[in-house]
C-alpha cells in the first residue's frame, strides 16, 4: 500500500471516530483519554531523546506536560459538559479552521514555496503562512454562516479565525522544534501514513483551549 494510501484510509479512520464522538458524551470521553495517553507517551519518547544525560529535567518535562494534557482536556471537557449538543459545533469549526490552516500551509507552501520562515522547522515559507491564514479563514467563513445560529460567541470572527489560525501554526512549530531537537521526523508510528498522534494534532492541542479561554474572557 502506497504512502498516500495509507494517509487517505488512516484520515477516514480518524474522521469517523471524531464525528462518532461528537454523537455521544461518554465515548468522546473515553477518546479524549486515550489520545491523552497516546500524547504523554510521545513526548516522552521526544524528551528521552533530548534529555537522555538528565534523568530530572525529563521528570520536569513530563510533569509539565501532564499538567497541561489536564488543563487541555479539563477545558474541553467542561466546556461540552455545559452543553453537548450545541458546543459540538464549536468544536468541529474549530477543528476545521486548524485543519485549513495545516492544509492551506501545505499546499501553498509546496506550490508558491519562497523564502522559509525559521530553521526550527525548514519546509515552512511565507507563503505557507499566508495560505493556512487563507484557506483557514475560507472555511471558517462559511462554516460560520452556515451554523451561526448554533456556534454561540460574542467574538469579532475574523479576529477568532485568525487567533485560532495562529495558535494552531504555533503549536505545529512548537512540536517541529522539539523533534527537531530530538533529531526524529516523526513522534511516533501508530497512525499509518501519518505517524503519531502528535503529529497530527499538534496545532489542535494549542488552539482549542486557547480559543475557548477567548470565548469566555470576551
Amino acid at each position: 500500500m502506497s504512502e498516500l494510501a495509507k494517509r487517505v484510509y488512516t484520515s477516514l479512520v480518524l474522521l469517523t471516530l471524531f464525528f462518532l464522538s461528537l454523537y455521544n458524551f461518554n465515548f468522546f470521553t473515553i477518546l479524549l483519554i486515550l489520545i491523552n495517553f497516546q500524547i504523554l507517551k510521545e513526548f516522552h519518547y521526544i524528551f528521552k531523546k533530548i534529555f537522555k544525560n538528565s534523568k530530572l529535567k525529563l521528570f520536569v518535562s513530563i510533569i509539565i506536560v501532564v499538567l497541561y494534557l489536564s488543563l487541555f482536556s479539563t477545558i474541553i471537557w467542561f466546556y461540552l459538559f455545559e452543553n453537548f449538543a450545541s458546543s459540538t459545533y464549536l468544536i468541529i469549526f474549530l477543528v476545521l479552521i486548524c485543519a485549513g490552516t495545516d492544509i492551506g500551509g501545505y499546499v501553498f507552501g509546496k506550490m508558491i514555496g519562497g523564502k522559509k520562515i525559521t530553521k526550527i522547522s525548514p519546509k515552512k515559507t511565507y507563503s505557507g503562512l499566508f495560505g493556512a491564514f487563507i484557506l483557514s479563514f475560507l472555511i471558517g467563513i462559511l462554516f460560520y454562516n452556515k451554523f451561526n445560529n448554533l456556534i454561540l460567541i460574542n467574538v469579532n470572527i475574523l479576529f477568532f479565525i485568525i487567533a485560532i489560525s495562529f495558535f494552531s501554526q504555533f503549536g505545529d512549530l512548537i512540536v517541529s522544534f522539539l523533534k527537531r531537537k530530538a533529531g526524529i521526523k516523526d513522534t511516533g508510528s501508530i497512525l499509518p501514513g501519518h505517524g503519531g498522534i502528535l503529529d497530527r494534532i499538534d496545532g489542535i492541542l494549542l488552539a482549542i483551549p486557547l480559543s475557548v479561554i477567548i470565548i469566555y474572557i470576551f
